[in-house]
C-alpha cells in the first residue's frame, strides 16, 4: 500500500517568490489497483509523481510505501518518463537490464530477466539492437519493460504515452492493461488525456490548477474490460464512460472559485 498523507511541495522561484506546486494531497495506492492522475498543466500531477519517486522532497506531509517512508529514490519504485531516457550507446537489453546491474545482479542473470521482459512486451527479436534503430513507441517499450525488471512494488508512470501518434498511443495502452492485468502491479500514471484515464484506471483522481488538489475521485474500471478483449471500441462508446468522461471535463474546466468535490 501506498499512502501520501497531507502532501505539499512548495519550490523557491527565480525572483526571490514561492511556487506552491502541491497543497495537502492525501491518497491510497493500493496493490493491483491503476490510479490516473489527471489535470490541466501545472496542477501538480508530475510534482507528485516525483515525490513519490524519490526525486523531490516534500515541504510538508509522508509518503509511506509498505509502512516506510520514501525519502530518496529506490528500487522498490521503476518510473516511465514520457521521453525514452535509454542509453543510446548500449543495447536494448542492456538498457532494460541497466537497474539489475546497478542491483549487482550478474551479468547473465540480469540479460536472461531483460529478454524475458522484452518478450513481454514484444521486442524480443529487438534485444541486440541499438535503441536509435527503434521508433518512438517501441523505445518506450524498452523503458517499460527497463522499469518491471527490478520488479518494483509500484510503477510510475508520467504521460508516457503523450508525445505518440494516436495508433500508437492505443497499442501502448493495450499494452499497459494486459501487463498490469497478467501482473497485477500497483501503478500510478499521469496524463493530461480524460479518455486515457478512464480507459486505464481502475481509480482517477482530478487535480486543481496550482496549487495543485485532488479534487474528486473516481472508481472507473474499464481497464479490466480492456485487458480482457484489447478493444477500445466498445468501451469509448459505453454510456457510462462518456458520463465520466463528461464530469470530469466539467471538473477541469470549472472556472476558479466554483468550489471543489471531494
Amino acid at each position: 500500500m501506498l499512502q501520501i498523507r497531507d502532501a505539499s511541495v512548495t519550490f523557491p522561484a527565480s525572483d526571490g517568490s514561492a511556487v506552491h506546486a502541491l497543497d495537502h494531497v492525501s491518497l491510497d495506492i493500493a496493490p493491483d489497483s491503476i490510479v490516473v492522475a489527471v489535470g490541466a498543466s501545472g496542477c501538480g500531477k508530475s510534482t507528485l509523481l516525483n515525490a513519490i519517486a524519490g526525486f523531490l522532497p516534500l515541504t510538508e506531509g509522508s509518503i509511506m510505501l509498505d509502512g516506510e517512508e520514501i525519502d530518496r529514490p529506490g528500487g522498490d519504485r521503476g518510473v516511465v518518463f514520457q521521453k525514452d531516457t535509454l542509453l543510446p550507446w548500449a543495447s536494448v537489453v542492456d538498457n532494460v537490464a541497466l537497474g539489475l546491474k546497478f542491483a549487482g545482479v550478474a551479468k547473465t542473470a540480469r540479460r536472461e530477466r531483460a529478454r524475458e521482459l522484452l518478450d513481454l512486451v514484444g521486442l524480443a527479436d529487438f534485444a541486440d539492437k541499438p535503441p536509435y534503430e527503434l521508433s518512438g513507441g517501441m523505445r518506450q517499450r524498452v523503458g517499460l519493460a527497463r522499469a518491471l525488471a527490478t520488479d518494483p512494488k509500484i510503477l510510475l508512470m508520467d504521460e508516457p504515452f503523450g508525445a505518440l501518434d494516436s495508433l500508437t498511443r492505443e497499442t501502448m495502452q493495450q499494452l499497459l492493461a494486459s501487463i498490469w492485468a497478467r501482473t497485477g502491479k500497483q501503478i500510478l500514471f499521469i496524463t493530461h488525456s480524460i479518455e486515457e484515464a478512464l480507459t486505464l484506471g481502475t481509480t482517477v483522481v482530478v487535480m486543481s490548477p496550482r496549487p495543485g488538489r485532488i479534487v474528486a475521485r473516481f472508481e472507473a474500471g474499464f481497464v479490466r474490460e480492456f485487458a480482457e478483449t484489447g478493444d477500445i471500441g466498445p468501451i469509448l462508446s459505453d454510456p457510462n464512460f462518456i458520463q465520466l468522461r463528461e464530469e470530469i471535463r466539467a471538473l477541469i474546466h470549472r472556472p476558479a472559485g466554483k468550489g471543489t468535490l471531494q
